[in-house]
């Protein structure tokens, strides 16, 4: 009987812990399900004062228009975006993995204090950097390009992303790498050969990261650019709000298609970090 009273409560714990995760994901999808749904409606309908769950008439016009350049330099704006934020995660992997491998594996002065910085990082906002960049960049002759962007965002992501990588360099053995000496590898044939093939979830995880924060970035975009041709989507949608071409159907089409890449990447990298992690264990 005890057994069975023991069998029938945790039952009915997994109940009630499926139907609250279940209430919590209808609640964080609901607005993209508005979103999505505002996307396929007509015009009227997505203004309509009586407002309708789903649409009443089905279209893809929105979708249409965003990639229609007279009225909306859609494909211009992603392409901006695509590159700024593939080469900042790039550079920031790169960066990171040698300085989260000297702040881990060397020994040297001063390794205590920097390594304390990156948490004094987190203290200040953004913010704070706009002033000291602009000035920086401008003198320069940067200002309005997207290698003025991409520097401002690399300055964002490395403390970040070197604290990330150097947290997972921890935790791989000494004796590895140690052994690795006595076979007569260097500490850059180390890094290629032993580290990174044991940490490459942790190297994915750090370049979603580094991807996603240049994706979405508004704050030094709006600083750093300031003519269309060089905008990114996150101030190309904002700029389409001050136009008469903006609809809310074709902002909620614009902000979803804007979504996928980063929807896909961490669908992809999902796979490989469970992948990567496994390799890992194994080997180690």
């Amino acid at each position: 009987m005890a057994m069975a009273s023991s069998k029938r409560d945790r039952t009915t714990k997994k109940i009630f812990f499926y139907i609250g995760l279940a209430i919590v994901m209808i609640i964080s999808l609901f607005p993209f399900f508005i979103m999505l749904m505002t996307s396929v409606k007509s015009t009227t309908e997505a203004i309509a004062q009586t407002p309708t769950l789903l649409p009443k008439i089905w279209t893809l016009e929105h979708y249409a228009d965003i990639f229609n350049p007279e009225l909306f330099p859609y494909i211009t704006y992603f392409v901006n975006s695509m590159v700024v934020s593939l080469i900042v995660a790039v550079i920031s992997v790169v960066f990171s993995i040698f300085g989260a491998y000297a702040m881990s594996k060397l020994k040297f002065f001063g390794r205590t204090t920097i390594n304390s910085s990156f948490y004094v990082v987190y203290m200040f906002s953004g913010l704070l950097l706009i002033v000291p960049l602009f000035k920086i960049i401008s003198s320069l002759g940067l200002y309005n390009t997207k290698t003025a962007l991409t520097i401002a965002l690399i300055v964002q992501t490395l403390p970040a992303a070197i604290f990330m990588l150097k947290s997972y360099f921890d935790t791989i053995p000494d004796d590895i790498e140690e052994a690795a000496m006595i076979d007569g590898l260097n500490r850059v044939q180390i890094i290629f050969y032993i580290i990174m093939p044991l940490s490459i979830s942790g190297i994915i995880s750090v370049f979603v990261y580094a991807f996603m924060i240049a994706w979405n970035d508004f704050l030094f975009a709006s600083v750093f650019l300031s003519s269309s041709g060089n905008f990114t989507l996150p101030i190309g949608l904002n700029a389409l709000f001050s136009t008469p071409d903006y609809v809310w159907g074709r902002m909620m089409a614009a902000s979803i298609v804007t979504a996928l890449p980063v929807i896909i990447m961490y669908g992809i990298s999902e796979r490989f970090i469970k992948g990567g992690a496994t390799e890992g264990g194994v080997k180690g």
